[in-house]
């Protein structure tokens, strides 16, 4: 992984064509805090060679609070590092970002709580955001903002630098307007959203959602996506909500994928799970969106019911560290823990476990292996802007094997039609799946599979970035 020495400070901030605007910088700290390297992740895969290829700059926090660095360039590159401090990372990022707008827009599968030091401090941070953006933006320049964190950031633009084109992406679920309006700022929010010209989404009914919602709060006009928008002059100007569904870089897990030293690691992790007939696997971060507790109480009653044998099965789950200083996720590890206590104290024996439980990250090449291990990937969000996982499974099965059960209330659901689609709050139809999963013949597993990775082949994280900035060059040549 590449590494750099510690930025030069003073550098002169270009005056960039495309700035990409993220809660986080593509870049962490090296284990010595004197050197980068570039982050894991879907979305620095998707956009870093796009800001390469213009010039371009990206505005993010560098992950450390009280952390003070200048901007600077790393890989073709501009940087801005923006400053959070110990109390805006506990108010703007733990607090309103991921105990307010995380739980509401998750269909308060957890209660939202709402401050208004809180909602200060969101409105505070998103200013510094904005303020960065404009200050590395060029003439007529395109800003695309991502994410909840950022909501506020598109409006403020553009009152600040009104020649910007703004692009905005929301990779979490926008929840119906009856769930939204329990939000005190519900119109502030908004307003921030339409400061875009183009407001993406990873599902129709997402984008339905956010037009539905302005509607009813600002009575604009919403047909087929187009909303107007007042200026304030007396004007208007139209903003483009609609869909389109982020993706993985496929070739990346498919070059993995036929590694022979990965398929040899994927061989040997079997082995190390005792050569079950079936390997189940669930990889999630450790979160109560991604129904973890609803697949860990299928599977240990499948157990419980002689369906899957003790010895024949084994479950292992990935659930990485996530929130660890947000009581509902303290909460959320203790009642997971317990529950693969209990299916492993009444199944286990000495040669066999039948939930192998891991609350670790592990790199790519790891995951990879994993996929290629698992007979069944069991998907079971309980709400999902997307589920990437889903399509890195897909993309790594190179050899045409493997079944994918899927949550309907993923994202990955509208596109990945070939998978079994189960309700994971229907215990008894997710055990069903499951058991179909596992007795699927060879021949349906290879014609379910052929179909679900043409289709993440050919709507990969390239497509997906091509086809949002597509649409904002239409809005600067107002051909949208």
């Amino acid at each position: 992984m590449a590494r750099h020495p510690p930025p030069e400070r003073n550098v002169v901030p270009p005056a960039a064509e495309l700035v990409v605007v993220a809660n986080r910088l593509p870049v962490d700290r090296g284990e010595d805090d004197s050197s980068w390297r570039r982050s894991p992740g879907g979305l620095v895969t998707a956009l870093e060679p796009v800001v390469q290829r213009t010039g371009g700059a990206w505005v993010g926090w560098a992950g450390q609070p009280d952390l003070e660095v200048e901007p600077f360039d790393f890989d073709g590159v501009h940087l801005v590092p923006v400053t959070l401090s110990t109390d805006d990372v506990a108010q703007y990022y733990e607090g309103f970002s991921n105990d307010t707008i995380w739980p509401l827009y998750h269909d308060v599968i957890a209660a939202p709580t709402y401050h208004r030091a809180w909602w200060d401090a969101y409105v505070r941070v998103n200013r510094r955001f904005a303020e960065a953006a404009a200050a590395a933006a060029g003439e007529g320049a395109t800003v695309w903002v991502h994410d909840y964190q950022l909501q506020l950031v598109p409006r403020m633009l553009r009152e600040m630098r009104p020649d910007l084109v703004i692009g905005y992406f929301h990779h979490i679920p926008f929840p119906a307007y009856g769930i939204y309006s329990q939000l005190p700022w519900r119109s502030q929010v908004l307003e921030g959203l339409l400061g875009a010209d183009v407001i993406g989404f990873q599902r129709v009914a997402d984008a339905g959602n956010f037009a539905r919602a302005v509607r009813r709060r600002f009575g604009y006009d919403t047909r087929a996506g187009a909303i107007t928008v007042p200026t304030g002059d007396g004007g208007q100007r139209t903003a483009i909500a609609k869909a389109y569904p982020i993706s993985i870089d496929t070739a990346s897990y498919e070059e993995l994928a036929q590694r022979p030293e990965i398929q040899a690691r994927a061989a040997e992790i079997r082995a190390e799970l005792g050569n079950p007939d079936t390997v189940l696997l669930g990889v999630d971060r450790l979160d109560y969106t991604k129904g973890i507790r609803h697949r860990l109480k299928a599977v240990g009653e499948l157990f419980d019911d002689g369906r899957l044998g003790t010895g024949d099965a084994t479950l292992v789950q990935v659930a990485s560290p996530s929130r660890e200083r947000v009581a509902a996720y303290v909460q959320l590890r203790d009642e997971i823990e317990l529950a693969v206590g209990r299916i492993n104290g009444d199944h286990d024996t000495i040669g066999f476990t039948a939930v192998r439980y891991l609350h670790h990250s592990y790199p790519r090449e790891e995951m990879v292996a994993l996929y290629l291990a698992a007979d069944v990937m069991l998907v079971t969000a309980l709400r999902d802007g997307m589920n990437l996982v889903a399509k890195e499974y897909v993309a790594s099965r190179v050899d045409g094997r493997g079944v994918l059960v899927l949550s309907e209330f993923a994202g990955a659901a509208d596109e990945l039609t070939q998978a079994l689609r189960v309700n994971p709050h229907d215990i008894e139809g997710l055990k069903d799946a499951v058991m179909t999963a596992v007795s699927m013949p060879v021949e349906e597993q290879r014609r379910r599979m052929r179909a679900l990775r043409r289709r993440v082949r050919d709507n990969d994280v390239s497509a997906w970035s091509a086809r949002f900035l597509g649409d904002l060059r239409a809005v600067r040549g107002g051909d949208a």
